[in-house]
């Protein structure tokens, strides 16, 4: 007769208190939702580099294309860091990064809605503003204040 002994956390039975939080739905939103926001703004970001998706220049509005340094490209640039770094920020802390992207994701809005022709899209990302502001609300609850990672 042979002992199995638990060298992987992954062997490890769960703890009583994790199990219930696996179970609970407002968890598992939390967990939908944080794990939307932080894949969602890294894969388009980086997209704003390469263009598969999109051709990401077409929603930049004239008047924000007049003001910002550069080309459209160097904007989109741009635009396509702070979207890996505001993916990674929730990644590690939504508590705070969940409010990142949601400012973001207003003014992105405020973009589509300077430039006729993008209103459903601007709509649509009305709907992903709210869905990020669901998340820094539920990581009030299930992320610990401070700067750690929680689970």
């Amino acid at each position: 007769m042979s002992t199995t002994t638990l060298d992987s956390p992954l062997q490890r039975p769960l703890t009583p208190a994790l199990s219930e939080r696996l179970r609970d739905p407002a968890f598992q939103a939390f967990m939908l939702l944080r794990i939307g926001f932080t894949v969602a703004p890294i894969l388009f970001g980086i997209d704003k580099f390469f263009n598969v998706l999109v051709d990401w220049e077409t929603y930049l509005a004239p008047w924000i294309n007049e003001i910002v340094p550069g080309s459209a490209t160097t904007a989109m640039h741009v635009v396509g860091l702070v979207e890996i770094v505001a993916g990674v920020f929730v990644a590690v802390k939504p508590r705070y990064g969940a409010y990142v992207v949601a400012a973001w994701l207003a003014g992105i809005i405020v973009d589509l809605l300077t430039y006729s022709g993008y209103y459903d899209i601007a709509l649509r990302d009305f709907g992903l503003m709210l869905a990020a502001l669901t998340l820094g609300r539920l990581a009030s609850k299930f992320d610990a204040p401070g700067w750690t990672v929680s689970l």
